[in-house]
């Protein structure tokens, strides 16, 4: 399967723990061997902006994380792009489900998934899109840019149980006949990490499930790093999860 990734993503570009050294590198290891490396460009300011005010852009600009955030948005955009077609997955940071259009937060900038849904609307290639956040926080910045859109319907489980988390997720893919099953893929309620919750079969469950859901409705699929921060669990969950979105 191919991944999207940039060797920039290991830049420790604030003190977070999303910027962490070592973080992005232990997935990178987890996966070595076992996928397609796809390297990406940053997005166009013209797409940022789509989604963004200039307000917020040029906020990000004078905080020095304007290049960054930039090439974490083009890694969104190139798998989602590339999932069109077959499943996907970007290994890329900084994350962004808490970036909304005139603000961010919680280790965010730009809203990653926001500017690679939007680009592909745009663009004609999508009619109707499904977003699964299984991260541990609320994706508050999607649903701000996104959830007033008719095209789109946003998924953030929440339950404090492995089994029914899990078959909120199912009921929900099984309902979707949406053309692209998008995920924002956060890693930190797994049972090692902040939340301490989901096993990495969780994971690859929620993976396959996706794919499923595409096959069903002749679309595609991709996800795109959010959270996890347990550097030790990290790159096992994702490859757990890139097993599923498989279809295994």
């Amino acid at each position: 399967m191919k991944v999207v990734y940039h060797e920039d993503y290991n830049q420790v570009y604030t003190s977070d723990p999303a910027a962490a050294r070592g973080r992005i590198q232990a997935v990178v290891d987890a996966l070595e061997g076992k996928v397609t490396w796809v390297t990406p460009e940053p997005a166009s300011e013209s797409d940022i902006l789509q989604v963004h005010t200039q307000r917020h852009v040029d906020s990000v600009k004078r905080k020095g994380i304007y290049d960054i955030a930039a090439l974490a948005a083009g890694g969104a955009i190139k798998a989602a792009q590339i999932g069109l077609t077959e499943p996907c997955f970007a290994v890329i940071r900084p994350p962004g489900h808490h970036a909304s259009a005139d603000n961010s937060w919680g280790f965010c900038y730009f809203n990653n998934m926001a500017i690679a849904i939007d680009k592909l609307v745009r663009e004609g290639q999508i009619k109707k899109v499904f977003i699964l956040d299984f991260d541990l926080h609320f994706g508050d910045g999607t649903v701000n840019i996104l959830n007033n859109r008719a095209y789109i319907t946003i998924r953030n489980p929440s339950r404090q149980s492995r089994r029914d988390y899990i078959r909120e997720v199912e009921k929900a893919l099984a309902d979707t006949d949406a053309d692209i099953i998008a995920a924002s893929a956060g890693f930190d309620n797994a049972e090692k990490d902040w939340g301490g919750l989901l096993k990495p079969e969780d994971y690859t469950t929620m993976g396959r499930l996706m794919w499923e859901a595409a096959q069903r409705n002749r679309g595609g699929c991709f996800g795109i790093l959010e959270g996890g921060y347990n550097h030790s669990v990290l790159g096992q969950n994702v490859l757990a999860f890139i097993e599923g979105l498989k279809g295994k």
